[in-house]
């Protein structure tokens, strides 16, 4: 049995520390701030989170591109000559173009290098919902999952993995084209904050609407406690845009919901996903309860 190599991508946010850990290889979005082009690199070598948001506050639009297919074509390349097979868990097909990108190439390679697999999920997930799954596949695959087993896994459980969040404000997702001129303006003039999830498509979908950051950060809170389940393969984060008292906060809150204190790890919201979402966007991700939630964004 040829062993393999597990590829997530840079809507992942996972920091080296966690790659390192877990041999996960990755490929990069990129985004185009003051016209140069940059890797979208978890790392933020180019450019702080500090600096790129304060871009964004100043008015500064930050586009975006998916990965090259030449890039998913170089990297898997790279690991197929010394005889692995691929897992890749990329971003979620809603959001994304990479996963159906990734097929085309891998189904290419797998032609040319004969026994090969490539198998590429939709994770239909973002940031660090994404990057739980990767982990998880990591750990799939130390507990002696072959590539097929850790595959149906993810398809599997991938729908159990929560996203709650919710945005400071909302003119920062009319700049990327997500609400309308005149929902952004009344909502931020009002105060209003969206509680937005991933739904069942792998979609952000805005499920509730509260008045006020704290009413918004404790309504994220409780819908945790409402979701969460004790798994043995638990796993929270919680990411934000350069907004980290709220992040302790965040997590305080949870604490309380929960009754308990657990193991979360906080940290940025990547580059791509931040030019949509702006400065104060902030997300807890955790395994809990089957997303079922199937329907269009009411903004």
């Amino acid at each position: 049995m040829r062993d393999y190599v597990i590829f997530t991508d840079s809507a992942c946010d996972l920091e080296k520390s966690f790659r390192d850990k877990y041999d996960l290889k990755c490929v990069y979005q990129r985004y185009i701030l003051n016209g140069k082009d940059y890797e979208a690199d978890m790392d933020w070598q180019q450019n702080s989170p500090k600096q790129f948001y304060d871009y964004i506050r100043e008015g500064v639009r930050i586009t975006t591109s998916q990965v090259p297919q030449m890039d998913y074509k170089a990297k898997f390349t790279e690991y197929l000559e010394k005889g692995y097979d691929i897992l890749y868990v990329g971003c979620s097909s809603a959001l994304s173009a990479g996963v159906k990108s990734s097929t085309i190439v891998a189904n290419e390679l797998m032609q040319k290098y004969e026994g090969s697999k490539i198998i590429c999920v939709d994770a239909l997930r973002a940031c660090f919902a994404l990057g739980i799954l990767a982990i998880q596949a990591a750990e799939n695959k130390q507990n002696g999952m072959n590539i097929e087993e850790n595959a149906a896994w993810l398809e599997e459980h991938k729908l159990n993995v929560n996203m709650e969040g919710s945005v400071e404000k909302l003119v920062y997702l009319k700049r990327a084209g997500r609400v309308s001129s005149f929902s952004a303006f009344f909502g931020d003039m009002l105060s209003i904050k969206p509680i937005i999830i991933a739904d069942a498509l792998g979609m952000n979908h805005a499920l509730e609407k509260v008045k006020g950051r704290k009413v918004s950060l404790k309504r994220i809170a409780e819908r945790v406690a409402s979701s969460y389940e004790d798994v043995p393969y638990q796993k929270v984060f919680i990411s934000h845009a350069d907004c980290l008292e709220d992040a302790e906060t965040l997590k305080q809150l949870i604490f309380e919901s929960l009754g308990k204190e657990i193991d979360i790890h906080i940290g940025y919201v990547g580059a791509c996903i931040g030019a949509t979402v702006g400065p104060g966007m902030i997300g807890v991700y955790y395994f809990g309860k089957k997303v079922t939630v199937n329907a269009p964004d009411n903004n």
